[in-house]
């Protein structure tokens, strides 16, 4: 025996091999030494952690309980909600088009009459977006991925859903830019030419042979906003960083690029939504390069004369809409995180009376009549909707099941804001459980979210409303510094080396919760994704006696590893943002800050969720953060799919991880242990 080679024991593929049947007429010895590898093939494998017949079999778990059958079938009504939105308003006139899942992913339907049966056009296993293309013919466009990767892939399928062409060469990165208004031409970003430049291409979307590159970029990103009525310029947009972008008009035929002015040479400014007036000699665009929110503007190309239309207000415009004949616009305001939406007529702003949640999507019908978009409200999924001008009155296209819970019950949250370290009050929104009360004070789930320069809105989620409702658990989602919505020197607060500042804005929340007689601030956890993650990990470190437990999901554990390993595309973008870690300065900063070099102070419970496929945040990222605490001797579960990038897109996959959240949660908040 001593000269069988042993197995290794993390291989089952090689244990099984060697503990076969042996065949007639076998030695002793040889008997003997299946016998004995079969017995130790047993005690292990029973060691190992039990199977749950509940995980989907792209995912893989460390250290994760089988879900308990009471926990599924408690969840199984909120993750049986389906929302659905906006589309596009089908040339004809014939109805509208919605993103809806039935089955395990998103597919686009059609929806003919307010309320009706939605048909389904597109058959996929990977989630998909798209939208009508102007023309008689009534055709499709539509992108999809594999496997989470976003290489998406553009795609045309005719009317009667028989043909589809595909536009782009299966493995590049592509994003739609801009449809003519005639509907014979798109433009598209991709990174074709050396899978790190963003190029843009036009192309007749009805015939694939017809795409051709207009831009080359150079180390810049660039993307298309829109086309003039003759189809001749394209209106693009130069993305640095969340508060430095500029505008430009390009001559598809010569190459010829006409820069827009916005502010004074040299200054940085933002820029959100561009579309052309609809003289086609002005650009439509929200800046703000007056001051610390971005407005509306008409700017002549030529002359470079701004005129801001209304409103002037202390938020953000964000959508803009423009019906070519009419003239009309609409536009979307964003305050503390909810929509406003307002259409002009003149330049007199008529307000839309909706209920409180985020509008996006809008688009105007091809008479101007109507207006079109989508409503995401803290208390209901996502429906389309529709507002009639002038009249202003409100259509509800879909309704969105709600699993058969009674949609009543559902908590709406509550605007807070709490005073951090430097005298500044945080936003955040608070999902309070109906029976805390000082004498049974809740646990708490603190909700970060990503971007960084990302922000909380009010929408509904049914993972939130299961903690509010069926565990009694209170949720916070705060807008640290950095988040946007609330101006542009608010938004640079934690750039560069300040990244930390923002996590001492949940070090104030902490303290907030510690004087809510209603809360229990001894049971309380964190949550986020991508740079959520970052920020849930860093809290771990730095507040290890106050939080209970982290869920990381596709988070970043290390920003210098992170930065070297993200795609190749998006890297400078990101740069930009968190800091260069190519400059000695800038990398001690990251040496001293990054989670995985500080995981020794992480005495919370973690629970680490990450898709193999990840484009943004690199899988490394999961399996160092894991791997390190881990060797702290602390309580680390870890939920990986092999068929998943930057967040579960796969109802499958993302119902199987919620059921891991609760049981997570349950045992690190709501346990006597």
């Amino acid at each position: 025996m001593t000269n069988v080679a042993r197995p290794r024991r993390r291989r089952a593929t090689s244990r099984l091999r060697f503990a076969r049947t042996p065949t007639p007429g076998a030695s002793t010895s040889r008997l003997v030494l299946f016998a004995a590898l079969a017995v130790w093939v047993a005690s292990d494998v029973s060691a190992a952690e039990p199977a749950d017949p509940r995980r989907p079999p792209a995912i893989q778990t460390t250290n994760v309980p089988v879900v308990p059958a009471a926990t599924v079938e408690a969840l199984r009504r909120y993750q049986s909600t389906r929302s659905a939105s906006f589309g596009g308003w089908a040339p004809n006139g014939d109805g509208i088009l919605v993103r809806t899942r039935f089955g395990n992913s998103y597919q686009l339907h059609r929806v003919y009459d307010p309320g009706g049966r939605r048909a389904q056009v597109t058959f996929y296993d990977e989630p998909v977006r798209g939208g009508f293309l102007p023309g008689e013919d009534g055709a499709l466009w539509f992108s999809m991925s594999a496997g989470g990767n976003e290489n998406d892939q553009l795609f045309v399928l005719d009317r009667d859903g028989q043909r589809v062409r595909r536009l782009t060469d299966g493995e590049s990165r592509n994003r739609l830019g801009a449809i003519s208004f005639d509907g014979s031409q798109i433009a598209f970003g991709s990174n074709l030419r050396n899978g790190r430049d963003t190029d843009l291409y036009v192309a007749d979307p009805r015939n694939p042979d017809s795409v051709r590159c207009v831009f080359e970029t150079d180390g810049e990103y660039w993307y298309a906003a829109d086309f003039t009525l003759n189809n001749r310029r394209l209106l693009m947009g130069r993305y640095v960083s969340i508060n430095e972008s500029y505008a430009a008009v390009l001559d598809t035929k010569t190459g010829k690029r006409q820069d827009i002015a916005l502010g004074e040479q040299g200054q940085r400014t933002a820029i959100g939504t561009m579309l052309f007036a609809p003289d086609d000699r002005s650009v439509l665009l929200t800046t703000d390069a007056e001051g610390e929110f971005r407005q509306l503007y008409r700017i002549d190309i030529d002359s470079g004369e701004k005129r801001p239309l209304p409103p002037n207000s202390p938020n953000d415009v964000e959508e803009v809409a423009v019906h070519r004949e009419s003239g009309r616009i609409a536009y979307t305001v964003n305050v503390n995180g909810a929509s406003r939406l307002y259409w002009l007529a003149g330049d007199q702003p008529q307000s839309v009376k909706t209920p409180l949640g985020v509008i996006s999507g809008i688009e105007f019908s091809h008479d101007g009549s109507k207006l079109g978009f989508t409503l995401s409200r803290p208390v209901a999924p996502s429906d389309a909707y529709s507002v009639n001008l002038p009249g202003g009155e409100l259509t509800r296209w879909t309704y969105a099941e709600v699993g058969g819970l009674d949609s009543s019950q559902f908590v709406a949250p509550r605007a807070i804001e709490f005073k951090t370290f430097d005298g500044r009050q945080i936003p955040a929104y608070y999902f309070a459980p109906k029976r805390a009360s000082a004498e049974r004070p809740a646990a708490v789930v603190v909700q970060i979210h990503g971007g960084p320069e990302s922000q909380y809105r009010p929408y509904f989620s049914g993972l939130t409303q299961y903690l509010v409702n069926e565990l009694g658990v209170a949720v916070i989602a705060p807008n640290v510094r950095g988040s946007r919505g609330y101006g542009k020197s608010y938004l640079l607060l934690d750039n560069g080396p300040r990244r930390e500042d923002s996590v001492r804005d949940i070090g104030a929340l902490l303290d907030w919760v510690g004087e809510q007689p209603e809360l229990n601030a001894e049971r309380l956890a964190v949550m986020g994704g991508s740079y959520g993650g970052y920020m849930v990990l860093s809290s771990l470190v730095n507040y290890p006696d106050r939080i209970r437990a982290g869920i990381d999901v596709v988070g970043i554990a290390n920003f210098i590893t992170f930065l070297e390993n993200t795609a190749d595309y998006r890297r400078d973008l990101r740069r930009a943002e968190y800091g260069d870690e190519r400059k000695p300065e800038m990398r001690k900063v990251f040496e001293r800050i990054n989670p995985t070099a500080n995981a020794q102070k992480i005495r919370s419970a973690l629970l680490v969720a990450h898709g193999r496929n990840d484009p943004r945040v690199p899988f490394s990222e999961a399996e160092q953060i894991a791997a390190k605490v881990r060797g702290q001797g602390r309580d680390v579960w870890t939920v990986f799919a092999d068929n998943e990038g930057h967040g579960f897109g796969k109802k499958d996959n993302r119902d199987y991880f919620t059921a891991v959240e609760i049981l997570f949660l349950q045992t690190q908040l709501l346990s006597d242990d």
